[in-house]
């Protein structure tokens, strides 16, 4: 007789790599700063080897310093998630280290912000440049297939694996002078779905992180009139932490997350665009 289980396929949350002794290993790229930074201290503390992946090199070695100091387990790679080559390189020294690659956070992203077109008095006097719309469309969205491109294969000869990629609640609503950011974060959003499709039956969930207002040192400098705004959209009355987008990747990232996939977990106080 058939049993329920076997009608409703292999469960992958017990595979005996994931649950074994061996410390659990998750890459977090833009590890430097912010979000990361935080992301990448959580990930430590909760008892994984953080890899992370950054071009600010004194800043990512600072982290591994004060991971280490704290007595966990972090190493820094200088990696531009843009260039296929290098990220391939860089996922290979990791499994070549560690033998393993359990998780992987698609956290990098940059800004480049201006209109489409910009008229003033009836008349074009600025537009969007094409370096612009390119630089973010680089590291904000080719970054995020470049690096889930190196790691896949790993988790999938493992049978598991936990991608979590960075999209925003823009993503899903737009924002005003920021074409090149919100196409980069929609796109994150489809291919969040279409590898959660693809890599489903070999035990590696895909999901993506929609941040609301998050108090960033970039946030924390804007005119105190922008913030109070910022504070106006959100019904829970403040902006959020770094960590409050840290502590969604920990929980998408945990072995028992494992029937969660494809979807995009908006991390934004409750905020509605446009109220």
């Amino acid at each position: 007789m058939v049993g329920l289980g076997d009608r409703l396929g292999p469960r992958h949350e017990s595979n005996n790599n994931t649950m074994s002794n061996e410390q659990r290993v998750a890459i977090i790229t833009g590890a430097a700063n912010g979000i990361g930074l935080a992301t990448a201290q959580a990930f430590a503390d909760a008892g994984y080897h953080v890899v992370a992946w950054d071009l600010a090199e004194a800043a990512g070695a600072e982290l591994v310093r004060s991971i280490a100091d704290a007595g966990k387990a972090a190493s820094f790679a200088s990696v531009d998630v843009s260039d296929a080559a290098a990220v391939e390189r860089a996922a290979e020294a990791v499994i070549a280290e560690h033998g393993r690659i359990d998780v992987l956070v698609n956290n990098a992203g940059i800004l480049r912000d201006g209109q489409l077109v910009k008229v003033k008095g009836g008349e074009l006097v600025g537009k969007m440049g094409a370096d612009q719309f390119d630089a973010v469309i680089a590291v904000n969205l080719k970054g995020v297939f470049t690096c889930t491109q190196a790691v896949a294969p790993h988790m999938i000869a493992r049978k598991y694996g936990r991608i979590i990629n960075a999209s925003s609640v823009v993503g899903l609503y737009g924002n005003f002078g920021q074409t090149n950011y919100v196409a980069a974060k929609a796109g994150v959003i489809g291919m969040t779905k279409v590898w959660a499709r693809e890599l489903g039956r070999y035990g590696v969930t895909v999901n993506a992180i929609a941040p609301g207002f998050i108090a960033t040192d970039m946030v924390k400098q804007m005119p105190a009139h922008v913030l109070e705004g910022m504070v106006a959209h959100t019904p829970v009355g403040r902006i959020g932490d770094p960590e409050d987008i840290a502590r969604a990747y920990l929980f998408l990232a945990d072995p028992g997350s494992g029937f969660i996939s494809g979807t995009v977990l908006s991390v934004d106080g409750g905020m509605v665009v446009g109220t």
